[in-house]
């Protein structure tokens, strides 16, 4: 029986530039600097990292990418109009790849939990990636390509106490970008999911010992750049028909 004719791939990346909310740090940072050596105009968004996202910016350039950096609190209503009129404006093209990577955390017992810590986790984490991925679909289903790749959590996955607000709005995120996936594939673009776990950061610096290490099977913390691989994979051309998955990279944590 012949084979069924092997879809025609596009050129990639397509005719459009890539955005990283967070982008200025840590894994988002190393996610930027990944896409444009894959050839992507980057788009790095930061809140109040101004000094840390030009600086990215300055090494992409060096490295022969094309970057910016936009300034945007991810939690706000009217940010995904700004941020992506100004990377719009910016390459002069659609953003075609969407990293929905800014986060924050606020610590808390449930019992202590306060409305504003609830409420600031789940505006930042979970209802800003969906406002930033609705108006990333605008765009990709008109060219009908597109990647959208959400930065959830390990968290999402098994319970971290004290991360009650967090542990939700990662696994909020976890079923949004499946019920995501599925109404958009038909339009060529594919919505998944990266579930990183303790990863060396300036941010987890203080939190990785002896003690957390010995709980991975890895023994060992994850580096930004692992991360930044898996994301680079379901953006590009090969990832095409992965959607609505979720890949951990926690050392087997989650296992």
């Amino acid at each position: 029986m012949p084979e069924a004719d092997s879809p025609v791939l596009p050129a990639w990346p397509p005719a459009g530039c890539a955005l990283v909310t967070g982008g200025s740090r840590g894994i988002g940072a190393a996610i930027a600097a990944g896409l444009a050596a894959d050839g992507w105009p980057v788009a790095v968004n930061y809140n109040s990292g101004a000094d840390a996202a030009a600086d990215v910016v300055r090494e992409i350039e060096a490295q022969g990418g094309r970057a910016c950096a936009i300034q945007g609190n991810v939690a706000d209503p009217d940010a995904p109009e700004r941020v992506f009129g100004a990377a719009e404006e910016q390459f002069g093209a659609p953003v075609l790849a969407l990293i929905n990577n800014a986060g924050i955390t606020r610590d808390n017992l449930t019992p202590s939990l306060s409305d504003e810590e609830w409420e600031a986790v789940i505006d930042t984490n979970l209802t800003a990636a969906f406002r930033f991925t609705r108006r990333a679909l605008k765009g990709m289903m008109r060219a009908r390509t597109g990647r959208i790749v959400n930065i959830t959590s390990v968290s999402a996955l098994r319970a971290n106490p004290g991360q009650s607000n967090y542990g939700a709005a990662k696994a909020g995120l976890l079923q949004f970008t499946r019920t995501a996936a599925v109404e958009v594939a038909r339009r060529g673009v594919t919505v998944n999911a990266v579930a990183p776990g303790f990863i060396a950061t300036d941010m987890t610096a203080e939190l990785i010992g002896p003690d957390l290490l010995s709980a991975i099977p890895a023994r060992r913390a994850g580096t930004t750049e692992e991360v930044a691989a898996c994301v680079r994979f379901l953006v590009s051309q090969q990832a095409a028909y992965v959607t609505g998955a979720v890949l951990t990279v926690d050392g087997g944590l989650s296992a």
